[in-house]
Parts: C-alpha cells; sequence; structure tokens
C-alpha cells in the first residue's frame, strides 16, 4: 500500500492497493494463487476538512505556571490530531500571568500575554476559560467573573472546587456557564470522567486511595531505603516535589481537598474540612514502616469514602493507615497515585497513574477543554458541569455524614516508655480499661534506657482509641505522646 497526501486547504488522501485476484468461492470470495496476474486498485478519498470550515474555539490562561506551560505545550505538540478529532481550532489568544518577568521554559507571542486578568475573563471572544493560579483569592473572584458570564472555566484548582464548589457550580447553572475541573483531582487519572461517565450505572460504596504523590513518595523511601522523614522530606524539595506551602502535602489537606470533591461527585454531598477526619504523615517513623512490614502491611496516607446505604451514612476521611500488602492500592509507589473504586454493578475498579506533574496534569486540563469543545458545538453537557439539581438531591437525599468518632476498626499504636519492670502489664491495664484489647505486641529496647512498645489491636472505635492515648499520655511511664495509625480492610 503507498500513501500519497495534498494538503491545499482541502485534504486529499491517495491510496494505492495491489491486490491478489478474487474469485468467487461459494458465497464469499477468496485470494486464489493460481493467478499471478494483479489488479490494481486505486482509491482516492478527498476529505473537505478546510480549517476555514471548522469552527475557532478561543482559549485564555490563567497561571502560566507549570500546569499552564504544560497546557500550552502539549496542545501546540498534538495540535493536528487534537483538531482532527474535535472537528475544531483551538486557538490559546491570551495568557494572563501576576509577573510578566518571570522566566518561563515556554515562550509565547507577545501580543498574547499580559499581566491583565480581565483580557481573559472579561473577553467576549474567549470561550474557555483555563484557571490554573491556585490559592482560593484571586482565583475565586475571577472564576465567579467568567461564570457569570456564562463561560466555560477548566481548573486544576483542588482547594477551590472543594471549598467553594457548591457556589461555583450554582453561580454556572444560574448564567449558563461550565465548570469543569477533572485536573483537580489525582493528576493524569480520569477518576472524574470514570465516576461520572463510565461507572455512571454504579452505586458507590467505597473509594479510596492515594491522592498525594509527594507524601507517597516520601514513604517509599522511607520503606525502600530506610530513611528517616526528615531525610526523605529533603530530598522530595530538592527534587520540586513539596509545595511552598509544605502543609498541604505533609499533614493531608491536599488530598484531603480531593476526598472531598469525590464524596461530592459519587453522593452529591457536599462536606467540609473540619468535619472530617485529616491527618498527615509527619509522626510516621521508620520503626513503625519495619513492624508494620513484618506484619505484612505497608503504610500509605489513604482517602478513604464510604457509604453505609442502609443507615444512609456518609463517611469520608484522610489519614495514614496500615494495609495488607496483597491490595493493589498498596503497591502504588513513588509519585503514583491510585484510586480504587467500589460500585454496586462493576464490582472493584482501581485506576493507577501519575498523580502529578507539568504533563500528567496537563493531559486531565485539556480532557476537560476537548468536552467543552464538544459541548460548545452542541454535544450533550455532562452532568456534572451544570450540575443536574434532580439527579444530586437523589444521591444526597437524606444522607447523613456520619459522627467520626462512631468510626470502628482495628488499630496500630506506638508507645514510647520508660524500660522498667510492669510497664507492659500497666499498658495492657490502661487499654483495656477503654475496652481495647491486644492483637499483637512487639518491644524494642533504645540505648537510653527506655522502649518502644509496638502493638495491634482487635476492633475498637475513634472515641476508645483518643480517650486510651490521652490516658497513656498522662501515665508518668509514657516517655511522649502515643501515635495511632489505623489498619484498613477494605473489605
Amino acid at each position: 500500500m503507498s500513501v500519497s497526501r495534498a494538503n491545499s486547504g482541502l485534504e486529499t488522501y491517495q491510496a494505492s492497493y495491489c491486490l491478489d485476484r478474487f474469485e468467487p468461492h461459494g458465497s464469499r470470495a477468496h485470494c486464489s494463487p493460481r493467478y499471478s496476474r494483479f489488479v490494481t486498485l486505486t482509491l482516492t478519498l478527498t476529505l473537505t476538512l478546510s480549517m476555514s470550515q471548522k469552527r475557532i474555539i478561543r482559549i485564555g490562561l490563567l497561571g502560566f505556571g507549570v500546569v499552564g506551560q504544560g497546557v500550552w505545550k502539549n496542545i501546540e505538540k498534538n495540535r493536528q490530531a487534537l483538531e482532527f478529532r474535535l472537528g475544531a481550532q483551538l486557538d490559546i489568544t491570551q495568557v494572563a500571568v501576576k509577573n510578566l518577568s518571570t522566566k518561563r521554559e515556554v515562550a509565547v507571542p507577545a501580543e498574547c500575554y499580559s499581566d491583565d486578568p480581565s483580557r481573559v475573563v472579561d473577553n467576549p471572544e474567549v470561550d474557555i476559560v483555563c484557571e490554573m493560579m491556585g490559592g482560593t483569592g484571586e482565583a475565586l473572584e475571577l472564576t465567579r467573573r467568567a461564570l457569570k458570564q456564562g463561560k466555560v472555566v477548566v481548573t486544576a484548582n483542588k482547594a477551590l472546587v472543594c471549598e467553594h464548589g457548591e457556589e461555583l457550580f450554582k453561580i454556572a447553572h444560574e448564567n449558563g456557564g461550565h465548570y469543569f475541573y477533572e485536573a483537580s483531582v489525582a493528576g493524569g487519572i480520569p477518576i472524574i470522567k470514570t465516576i461520572r461517565e463510565a461507572l455512571v450505572a454504579n452505586r458507590f460504596k467505597l473509594i479510596f486511595g492515594i491522592l498525594n504523590g509527594t507524601s507517597n513518595y516520601i514513604l517509599t523511601r522511607m520503606e525502600r531505603e530506610g530513611l528517616s522523614f526528615e531525610a526523605t522530606l529533603g530530598d522530595a524539595r530538592q527534587l520540586g516535589y513539596v509545595e511552598a506551602d509544605e502543609a498541604l502535602d505533609l499533614d493531608g489537606i491536599d488530598a484531603a481537598h480531593k476526598a472531598v470533591i469525590l464524596a461530592y461527585l459519587a453522593h452529591g454531598k457536599w462536606v467540609k474540612l473540619d468535619e472530617i477526619i485529616c491527618e498527615g504523615i509527619r509522626d510516621i517513623s521508620g520503626d513503625d514502616i519495619a513492624i508494620a512490614g513484618q506484619l505484612g502491611y505497608k503504610i500509605k496516607l489513604l482517602a478513604v469514602i464510604a457509604r453505609d446505604f442502609e443507615a444512609n451514612k456518609l463517611s469520608v476521611r484522610l489519614h495514614p493507615a496500615l494495609i495488607a500488602k496483597g491490595e493493589v492500592i498498596a503497591g502504588v509507589d513513588e509519585v503514583y497515585n491510585g484510586v480504587s473504586v467500589t460500585g454496586d454493578v462493576v464490582g472493584t475498579t482501581v485506576l493507577i497513574g501519575r498523580g502529578a506533574g507539568q504533563d500528567a496534569t496537563s493531559s486531565s486540563v485539556i480532557s476537560d477543554i476537548a468536552d467543552a469543545v464538544f459541548m460548545l458545538q452542541g454535544a450533550p453537557k455532562p452532568v456534572i458541569s451544570e450540575e443536574d439539581e434532580q439527579v444530586y438531591q437523589q444521591l444526597a437525599d437524606g444522607l447523613e455524614l456520619a459522627n467520626p468518632a462512631a468510626l470502628a476498626g482495628r488499630y496500630y499504636f506506638r508507645i514510647h516508655v520508660e524500660d522498667e519492670e510492669g510497664v507492659l502489664a500497666k499498658i495492657s491495664n490502661i487499654l483495656a480499661t477503654h475496652h481495647i484489647s491486644f492483637a499483637t505486641v512487639n518491644q524494642q529496647e533504645l540505648p537510653d534506657g527506655t522502649a518502644l512498645i509496638m502493638l495491634t489491636t482487635h476492633v475498637s472505635d475513634e472515641a476508645a482509641v483518643a480517650a486510651a492515648k490521652a490516658h497513656l499520655t498522662a501515665e508518668s511511664v509514657v516517655v511522649e505522646a502515643p501515635v495511632s495509625f489505623r489498619i484498613f480492610e477494605p473489605s
């Protein structure tokens, strides 16, 4: 086969095929080797795909940092294929930044570049506004303005969606605007589109996973190399993995924002961060990771969204947990994210991919741009972008947030004590007072005459564990406040 292409406003493809002669054979044609003569078939396909016939979709970027530059770079890199698939021409006409003098890797034509966000938000020619500024200050005000004008807004800002999503979706609905946010959760993993579209027939009793690549990188290095938390954090900083506000990564806030978004997406209920358990990774030691490994677990920072449909209760939480090594999510290491989704129809589906970085996140932004382009050309809009109120009212009808204190499960404790006779018995008695019993116990003597007692429990609950830790902290034989982690068992 040979192919030639002429391009002059029209796109013309000419293909020449050399085929053996075909003879009838029953009801089918078959290729007969008895003939050496060839029949040459020349097929000419003319596709009238003149760019003048394609709608021009104009895009404005608010912010041109790592993700914004990735969006520009990857649209330019794959422009021909993108425009062919979308049936439209993509034109990034405006790029608004805070500081014009900042050096950036991607060059932008001077006429597109400014420090005036109104050239994006208030420009009647801009069809799609991509908000990649981050934060919840100016980004909120500009997003409101764009949506009130009926524009399409695409965002990668998980904090903004988490804290103001309910308001922004309402503004979009009332003014004919649309709000897309695939890139706000799990980087390049299409988890929002998967739940919204591919698994639309399901009710989700459990969604859990790793939603922060920085914390996962730190825990992976600590496990593999026996490094301390501080040493690994230093490496993560040098590699640029840690946010400027380190609490977002280390205290679980970034992943908690994403958990709140997934809870709304799956169950139609907005949850505030101060209503859920949100704990980070700062208290995890190499000893914890080693003992967990001996017991057949890994320690991961997990987001968990669980719904009890019979009681109509929803639990949303973000915390470190021991998870069995045999679980797929336990094997997600380095900067990767992984999300396990259990639906009543499909069963369990696991998605794994890069959770952050320029290309992974810009891929999700461009995916939302593609959905917006189809919608602007008349395709049905994704329900989640305009928020069909009846659908989400039904999802959340009567749904209550479970009391975090009532969460039940098994726990891991690390208790630093004076290495004295009878200490273990005293610890056991204190835990028994709070109806907590041992499942396993490990003791490690330290050079300074103290010891670490590391134990796992049978099923208990948050209230009992909190009371037991306060009781232990008050004891003179306990050197410092005990540390505890939950043992997560999906089934």
